[in-house]
Formats: C-alpha cells, sequence, structure tokens
C-alpha cells in the first residue's frame, strides 16, 4: 500500500486531473477486490481547508441525497460497500439516505477508515456490519441543537438545554430570588424548544434501535439495538459529543463490527482510497463528494481563495455538479 505522501507526490508530479484518475484506479481495484459495488462518501472536515468553510458545506445534508443517486447510477449488485468519513450532519437527511440505499441492497458493509461520528454513526448502525482499522472512530449519536445567540449561532447538545432546565426548576425552588436570572436565559431560547429537544432525543434512539435490529441484527435471536442506541445517545456516559469510539469499545457494547487488520489486502485497498480522496479534498477546490467505482459521482467545489481574495466580505458560493 502507498502512503499518503506518495500517493500526493504522485498526483502533484502529473498534470490535468491525476488525483481524479488515481483515486478511480484505487476504487476500481478494491471493487474489483471485493466482487461488491463501492461507494464512497468523504467530507473535507478534517482536511487544511476545513476551518475556512461552514460546517454545513462538510456535513450530512438532505442535498445528499441527489449525490448517492448519481453514484449509484449504473450499479448493479445487491451487496455495496460504503466507505464513510464524515462529522455527521442532519437526522433527517441520514433517515432519508438510509430508506435509499436499504431500497437498493440486501448487504450493506459500512467501512469506517477514520472518522463517521454523529448522522454517519446513526448511517453506519443500517449497515449489516461495521469495518473499522485500529485508527477509526464512530461517535456518539446525542442530538446538537444550534440556536441564536449573541455573537451569532451556537449548537449545543440537546440533553444539555433539557439540564439546564431541571437545574432552573430546582434553583428557583430553593432560592426564588434567582428565577430572574433564570427567567433571562431562558426567554432567550426559542419557543417549543422543550419539545424539540425530546422530539429529537427520543427520535435518534428509535431510528437507530430499528436499524439495528432490522439489518444488523437480522436473523438473530437477541435484539440488542435499543440498549445499543440507548448507549450510543447518552449525553451523560460520553460527556463530549465528539467522543472517538474505537473498535475495542464498539465492539465491546454489541454491535457487529470487524478488524480492516483481518484482512492486509483489503487494508491496503481501503487505506489507498481514503488516502488519494484525503489528497483530492487538499489540493482541489472539492470539499465533500459522493463517487463509485465506475467513476459516477457528485461533487461539491467551493473556490475559497478567490472568494476570499476578491470578494471578502461575499458569502462562499458553492458548486454542486455531477462528474462521470
Amino acid at each position: 500500500m502507498p502512503a499518503r505522501a506518495e500517493i500526493q507526490q504522485e498526483i502533484e508530479s502529473t498534470r490535468n486531473s491525476a488525483q481524479d484518475t488515481i483515486r478511480r484506479r484505487f476504487l476500481h481495484d478494491l471493487a474489483e477486490y471485493t466482487g461488491r459495488d463501492t461507494i464512497i462518501y468523504m467530507s473535507g472536515f478534517t482536511s487544511i481547508k476545513s476551518s475556512m468553510l461552514p460546517p454545513t458545506l462538510q456535513s450530512i445534508t438532505v442535498e445528499d441525497i441527489q449525490g448517492f443517486m448519481a453514484a449509484l447510477n449504473g450499479l448493479k449488485r445487491k451487496e455495496l460497500d460504503l466507505i464513510i468519513h464524515s462529522p455527521g450532519g442532519s437526522l433527517e437527511a441520514a433517515d432519508q439516505i438510509v430508506q435509499y440505499l436499504r431500497s437498493k441492497y440486501d448487504h450493506i458493509r459500512a467501512i469506517i477508515p477514520q472518522n463517521a461520528m454523529s448522522a454517519a454513526t446513526m448511517i453506519s448502525c443500517a449497515c449489516d456490519e461495521i469495518v473499522m482499522g485500529k485508527q477509526s472512530a464512530i461517535g456518539p449519536i446525542d442530538p446538537q441543537i444550534t440556536l441564536p445567540g449573541p455573537h451569532g449561532q451556537f449548537t449545543a447538545p440537546a440533553q444539555s438545554i433539557l439540564d439546564d432546565f431541571e437545574k432552573a426548576k430546582s434553583s428557583i425552588l430553593e432560592d426564588p430570588r434567582t428565577a430572574p436570572l433564570w427567567i433571562t436565559r431562558i426567554n432567550s431560547l426559542p419557543p417549543g424548544i422543550l419539545n424539540i429537544c425530546n422530539n429529537t432525543i427520543a427520535n435518534s434512539k428509535t431510528k437507530v434501535a430499528e436499524w439495528l435490529d432490522k439489518y444488523m441484527f437480522k436473523g438473530t435471536a437477541e435484539k440488542k439495538g435499543k440498549e445499543i442506541a440507548e448507549w450510543l445517545g447518552s449525553a451523560s456516559e460520553h460527556k463530549t459529543h465528539g467522543r472517538p469510539i474505537g473498535i475495542t469499545l464498539a465492539d465491546s457494547k454489541g454491535l457487529i463490527v470487524k478488524a480492516l487488520e483481518d484482512d492486509q489486502d483489503l487494508q491496503d485497498k481501503v487505506l489507498s482510497v481514503f488516502h488519494a480522496s484525503a489528497v483530492t479534498l487538499d489540493v482541489t477546490p472539492v470539499v465533500k463528494f459522493i463517487e463509485n467505482h465506475i467513476d459516477k459521482g457528485w461533487f461539491l467545489d467551493v473556490e475559497i481563495q478567490q472568494q476570499q481574495a476578491a470578494m471578502p466580505n461575499k458569502p462562499i458560493q458553492p458548486t454542486r455538479w455531477p462528474r462521470a
């Protein structure tokens, strides 16, 4: 397996669309080795330009359905390897992606070369099995809520908002003089936020439990979906939404996970695809893409430097386009 530096050197030493040619070569090799349809869902959230981009451009959104439609075009097999690298995103988008993929495939294997967090973890739980390396991580599924703040929008765990309300009630009962402080704080939150938080938490756990029992644990006597979903969705258990859950912990909690290192050839081919995809995100305007092993996919481009230099106050305008 060539190292990432070697792949980058090969790309930089050639011209035109070398990154496409090299990345696709590795995708072809992987699909030929496994005999399965192969799709990579790759976000640039760990790329060198990530900090210059709005998180929504790098997250799972409903728009990604168009990407999966493009990437499934021409695929005929009933088994899929989904290589996924994503920080997560919309629960509703993840739900729609799962419905679409499961309508097409009898068996789906989620392959996580580095990180599949939050809603990406949820998608992985809708697969029949998860393949992880020693370096790989999934993450908690406790929902995050974006709220207006004095300095712009901020994101907080839904459970922490509920906990604050409970803390407010206890504090006011113990000392009514604290009421004005809590009222000011609570009034800054949108109406109906308690119902939104409760419903979102319940929905994320319910969906993951349902998917686990329907797909990962199908044909087994013991259904572990609810127990695993409760654990993945426990904000008090994980403390932080970005907690990396490695293969050993995931396996100990009952998820069906296989070690990427168990098949050295598979590991080499998967990591070659991943490294070539990471280089693509570093050396091109692409910030997210979904691509299959027969050269069809969907790409989200952003010209960061041009936007900043020529029009520093103008919002970034991404370009979305299929590539084949």
